[in-house]
C-alpha cells in the first residue's frame, strides 16, 4: 500500500518543521513549501498529493488565494487550513472557499493527526466513488450495447418467423401468391417517401406483411370458392380483419402491426369495414397500406381478369383519392416514379425475402416529403387536462417527462427492467436516461411527432408500476 503524501505550506520554517516531524512519525510522507506561490509551483510539477496542509495568513499568495488556484486547476485533493485567528467567521469563510477543515494554532499532535486522518479518508472515499462511477458507466454502456445487439438478433428471428407465416398464407391462398411480399415492399417504399421514422416503418412493414393473416381462420370453402360469395359468406370473409387482429394483439412486438391488420379494409370516406373508421381516425399505417394493396391488386393477374398496367393503377388510385384513400398520401404516391414499383416487383420475383427487403427501411429516402398530418396527435388543452390526472408528469416540448429517484443504482435498474416489460405490452418505446440512481422518462409518439393516446396510456401504466413498487 502506498504511503500518503502531504504538502505542508507555511511561511514560518519552525512551524513547517514541527508539523512535518509529527506527520512523518505517523507514517506520512511530507514535502515543504514556504509560501502559497511555492506550493502551487510544486503542485503544478507534481500534483500527486493526497492532502495539502496550509497556513491561512501568508504574504504574496495567502491560503484563500491558494484554494482558488487549486480549484481553478482542477486539483481534487482536500485542503486543511491552519490559522492563528480565533474567529469562527474566518474558519467558515475558509470552508466556503473550498477547504475541507481547519486547525487553530497552537494545536496538539493528536488534533493534527485526527484532522489529517479524516481528510485523507474523505479523499480516499471520493476517489473510490469516482472510480466506481467510471466503472459503472462503462458497465452500463457495455450492457446497453449487449442489450441492443440482443434486441437486433431477436427482431431478425421475429422477421424470419413472419416470413414463415406469410409463406403459410400464400400456400393456402395460391391465387395471391407473393402478394404479401409485394405489398410489404410497396408499403415500405411509400412510408420512406412520407418521411416516417424507421421504427414506424418497421411496424408498418409487419402489419402489411400479415394483413391477411386472419384468412387462415376462414373456411377453405369460402376462401377458395370460385363463384361469387353469398351475403353470409361475405360477412364471414370480412371477419378476417378482426380475426387477424385477435391473433396478433397479444404479441408485444406486433401490437402496432395488429392495429394495421384490424384497419386495412377501412376507407377514407368511412365506407370501409369492420369499424367504419373515417379520415385520420384510420391509423396512418393502414392508410399507407391501402394504396400499396390496391396497386398490387390491379397490376397482378387474377382468375377473373388479367393484370392491368401500372399507369392504369395510378389513374384508378387518383380517381379514388378522398374516397377510398387519404388524398395527402395519394399525392406522395403519385410523385414517385412508376419505375419504383416495377423494380420492386422484379426483386421479389428474384426470390428476395421479407428479411432482406425490409433492410430498405434503414436507408435514407430519395424523396423529400413531409409526413401527412395526423389528427390523432393531442392538442394542448387535451394534454393539460390529462396531466392533471397524472401526478409527477410534466410537458416538455413534444414529450411528457417524469424524473424518478431510487435508493440506489440497483433499484433503478430493477425498475427499468420492469418498465421494459410494460413497454413491450403497450408497444411503446419510451426514451429512458439513467443517471446512477435517477431515471428520466420521456414519452412521445414519434411517427405522430407529438403526444397521442398511446403516450398517456403508457404514463398511466408507469404510475401504476411505481405504486406497485411502493
Amino acid at each position: 500500500m502506498s504511503v500518503e503524501r502531504i504538502l505542508v505550506i507555511d511561511d514560518e520554517p519552525p512551524i513547517r518543521d514541527v508539523v512535518c516531524v509529527m506527520l512523518q512519525a505517523a507514517g506520512y510522507r511530507t514535502v515543504q513549501a514556504s509560501s502559497g506561490a511555492d506550493g502551487m509551483a510544486i503542485l503544478k510539477r507534481d500534483p500527486d498529493f493526497q492532502l495539502v496542509l496550509s497556513d491561512l495568513m501568508m504574504p504574496h499568495l495567502d491560503g484563500t488565494g491558494l484554494l482558488e488556484n487549486i480549484r481553478r486547476d482542477g486539483l481534487e485533493m482536500p485542503v486543511v487550513m491552519v490559522t492563528a485567528v480565533h474567529d469562527i467567521s474566518v474558519a467558515l469563510a475558509a470552508i466556503r472557499n473550498g477547504a475541507y477543515d481547519y486547525l487553530l494554532k497552537p494545536f496538539e499532535r493528536e488534533q493534527l493527526l485526527a484532522v489529517v486522518r479524516r481528510a485523507l479518508e474523505a479523499h480516499r472515499l471520493r476517489v473510490e466513488n469516482l472510480l466506481y462511477q467510471s466503472n459503472l458507466e462503462s458497465l452500463v454502456d457495455s450492457r446497453t450495447r449487449q442489450l441492443r445487439e440482443t434486441i437486433t438478433q431477436l427482431e431478425a428471428s421475429y422477421d424470419v418467423t413472419l416470413e414463415a407465416l406469410g409463406d403459410a398464407l400464400d400456400l393456402k391462398d395460391a391465387e395471391t401468391e407473393g402478394h404479401s411480399k409485394r405489398v410489404t415492399a410497396y408499403t415500405i417504399e411509400i412510408g420512406r417517401a412520407l418521411g416516417l421514422a424507421p421504427e414506424s416503418i418497421r411496424s408498418l412493414a409487419r402489419g402489411a406483411f400479415l394483413h391477411d393473416i386472419g384468412k387462415m381462420a376462414i373456411p377453405d370453402a369460402i376462401l377458395l370458392k370460385p363463384e361469387r360469395l353469398t351475403t353470409e359468406e361475405t360477412r364471414l370473409m370480412r371477419e378476417h380483419s378482426y380475426l387477424g387482429y385477435r391473433m396478433l394483439r397479444k404479441i408485444p412486438y406486433l401490437v402496432d402491426a395488429a392495429d394495421i391488420v384490424f384497419s386495412h379494409q377501412e376507407r377514407w370516406d368511412g365506407s370501409g369495414y369492420p369499424r367504419g373508421l373515417k379520415g385520420t381516425d384510420i391509423p396512418i399505417g393502414a392508410r399507407v397500406f391501402a394504396i400499396a394493396d390496391t396497386l398490387d391488386a390491379i397490376t397482378s393477374d387474377r382468375p377473373y381478369r388479367p393484370a392491368r398496367s401500372m399507369e392504369e393503377a395510378r389513374d384508378e388510385i387518383q380517381q379514388w383519392s378522398g374516397r377510398q384513400f387519404d388524398p395527402e398520401i395519394v399525392k406522395v404516391f403519385l410523385s414517385m416514379p412508376p419505375s419504383t414499383w416495377e423494380e420492386l416487383r422484379a426483386q421479389i420475383r428474384d426470390e428476395q425475402t421479407y428479411v432482406s427487403y425490409t433492410e430498405r427501411m434503414a436507408r435514407p429516402s430519395p424523396y423529400n416529403v413531409k409526413p401527412p398530418k395526423d389528427d390523432s396527435k393531442w392538442k394542448i388543452e387535451q394534454i393539460d387536462a390529462a396531466l392533471q390526472k397524472l401526478p409527477g408528469w410534466r410537458l416538455d416540448g413534444r414529450c411528457i417527462e417524469r424524473e424518478l429517484s431510487f435508493g440506489n443504482f440497483l433499484l433503478a435498474i430493477k425498475f427499468i427492467n420492469r418498465l421494459a416489460e410494460v413497454a413491450e405490452q403497450e408497444g411503446h418505446h419510451p426514451n429512458v436516461r439513467l443517471l446512477y440512481n435517477r431515471v428520466i422518462l420521456e414519452l412521445t409518439t414519434h411517427d405522430a411527432e407529438g403526444l397521442t393516446d398511446k403516450d398517456f396510456r403508457m404514463a398511466e401504466r408507469i404510475n401504476a408500476l411505481l405504486q406497485q413498487s411502493d
